[in-house]
C-alpha cells in the first residue's frame, strides 16, 4: 500500500477530509487529517473514527502503523498561522 492509496481511503470514508499521508515502506505511514466533523470530538474518537475508515487494513498488516495527528479546519489554520 502507497501513502497515495492510504489519503485515498481515509478521504473516502470521511466526506470533506483533508488528509497529508507519508510514507517510505509501505506498511508504516504518518498522516495529518483535517476534518470539520472533528468539531467537538476527543482526540481518541477522531483517531477512532480514522482509524475506522480503514476498516481491517490494521488487523491485515496492509498498515502495519500509522500515526494520527487530527485537526478541524480551523486548529489547522489557527496552527498554520504562526509559522
Amino acid at each position: 500500500m502507497n501513502p497515495e492509496q492510504v489519503k485515498q481511503i481515509i478521504e473516502a470514508g470521511l466526506p470533506g477530509a483533508i488528509a497529508q499521508v507519508q510514507g517510505d515502506d509501505g506498511v508504516h505511514f504518518e498522516a495529518v487529517v483535517i476534518a470539520a466533523s472533528f468539531a467537538g470530538q476527543t482526540p481518541i474518537k477522531r483517531h477512532q473514527v480514522v482509524f475506522a475508515t480503514l476498516g481491517n487494513r490494521m488487523q491485515t498488516n496492509e498498515i502495519h502503523a500509522l500515526g494520527l495527528k487530527t485537526y478541524t479546519p480551523e486548529q489547522w489554520q489557527t496552527l498554520n498561522s504562526t509559522k
